[in-house]
């Protein structure tokens, strides 16, 4: 079913297409959730830190795939929203091409570099060995989540967010059952988790795409047409979101390159932690990927008056749902994480806590930075994504390596650096919407 949200209430429209996007990462990160939980309980806090760490860097390889999805995504949707089929199937094959030798040189590169990694992320020895077994089978999965996160984008684009759910349920179930058989029956150790991972992701990116290719119309291209003037421009929305998205997550693994300075305890806290954070707040980072496929299409139509109208309302419901998690979550800090750790690792359980009560605290000013991202990448305006996310990382990455080299300050200067980026680059963005919005009155 396809949505057309050039019509009828904004955020109706939004809620109705968001929320399929909700579910599906709610699984998502419920398989990922279970790779840390059965991993952390059954292997211990070196495998736990081992996994978490590997996690931090695939999700910065998936951020560049993510990123030219996305901006992929944004393209279809103006075209969606001018109702210029030919302009749709010419932006479908190019981006094709484009996303597809791109993706082949990053999984190249991953091997190449795989030992380069530990010296990089500064992984202790006694964790390395774990790591490295566990990235060695999680890369060849790097193929997968291409096919998924491109067809997902395309089919989210024209307003269909329910079949990618359908695939990512599938996905997230087979997940989950290969997991427990993998490392609890076979004894696969850190292995066994990624292996499972990477089957539920062929499954889910190759369904998705025979789906897509059977009965996307879209896709029936009778004639194949490239136009290098449609590349470049699939490459402006593209490479652009791709360097806002890995840009982010390079912040983020930096970060962790600093975390894992600390020693194993808290490697293994932050990696639990992480987990627990980024499900609180997943649901707003969703909804600003709907915002933005709403902004695109209405943007296509030149329909402004509900584009300001959408960002008003987008805004508030963000900054409602982020009190009630936050709330939650500053509360429920310490049962968050005996989930993840024996209760008698007290020194991973005290810092993750310690994390998660200072970031909880703040996920108003991740929610409005998600919408943020969303609108300037479906306005046509990706270079200022990247904008904000240099603010926020950067802001990030300094205060992190500055705060925590004060003896008195230590690992805690790296929790408080992530809300303070947060905020200085949401003034930055409002404050230039606003200038924007004055000069068209203007």
């Amino acid at each position: 079913m396809n949505i057309d949200m050039t019509k009828g209430p904004a955020m109706k429209s939004m809620f109705k297409f968001a929320v399929p996007m909700i579910l599906g990462n709610l699984l998502q990160q419920c398989y990922n959730v279970a790779d840390t939980l059965i991993v952390g309980k059954v292997l211990g806090p070196n495998a736990l830190a081992a996994v978490g760490s590997s996690f931090t860097l695939m999700t910065f390889l998936t951020s560049i795939l993510l990123g030219l999805c996305m901006g992929s995504g944004a393209f279809f949707s103006i075209r969606f929203g001018e109702r210029d089929d030919n302009g749709l199937k010419e932006g479908i094959c190019a981006s094709f091409i484009l996303i597809f030798v791109l993706t082949i040189m990053l999984n190249i590169l991953s091997f190449l570099f795989l030992n380069k990694i530990q010296g990089f992320l500064k992984v202790p020895e006694e964790v390395w060995g774990d790591m490295r077994s566990y990235l060695a089978v999680i890369f060849c999965g790097i193929f997968a989540t291409f096919l998924y996160n491109y067809f997902a984008s395309l089919l989210r684009a024209v307003g269909n967010s329910v079949v990618p759910l359908l695939f990512l349920t599938v996905s997230a179930i087979l997940n989950i059952i290969l997991d427990l058989w993998f490392v609890f029956g076979l004894k696969l150790g850190v292995a066994g988790a990624a292996q499972a991972t990477v089957i539920a992701q062929y499954v889910s990116g190759v369904g998705i795409a025979i789906y897509s290719l059977i009965c996307v119309p879209y896709l029936k291209i009778k004639e194949f047409r490239f136009r290098w003037g449609c590349m470049l421009e699939i490459a402006n929305f593209s490479v652009l979101t791709c360097i806002q998205q890995s840009v982010m997550n390079l912040g983020i693994l930096l970060v962790q390159g600093i975390v894992n300075s600390f020693g194993a305890a808290v490697m293994a806290a932050f990696a639990a932690a992480v987990k627990i954070d980024a499900f609180a707040y997943m649901p707003v980072q969703d909804f600003g990927n709907a915002f933005s496929t709403y902004i695109a299409q209405n943007y296509g139509a030149k329909k402004e008056d509900r584009i300001r109208t959408g960002f008003k309302g987008a805004v508030t419901a963000s900054v409602i749902f982020c009190i009630v998690v936050s709330s939650a979550v500053c509360v429920l800090a310490r049962p968050l994480m005996l989930m993840f750790v024996n209760a008698k690792e007290t020194a991973i359980i005290a810092e993750g806590v310690r994390y998660l009560r200072i970031e909880g605290a703040f996920y108003c000013g991740i929610g409005c930075l998600f919408l943020l991202y969303g609108l300037y990448r479906a306005l046509g305006k990706p270079g200022m994504s990247v904008v904000l996310t240099v603010v926020s990382l950067g802001t990030r990455v300094v205060l992190a390596h500055l705060l925590s080299s004060i003896p008195s300050i230590g690992v805690i200067g790296i929790w408080w650096s992530v809300p303070i980026g947060w905020f200085l680059a949401d003034l930055t963005g409002f404050l230039y919407y606003f200038a924007i919005q004055k000069k068209r009155k203007a």
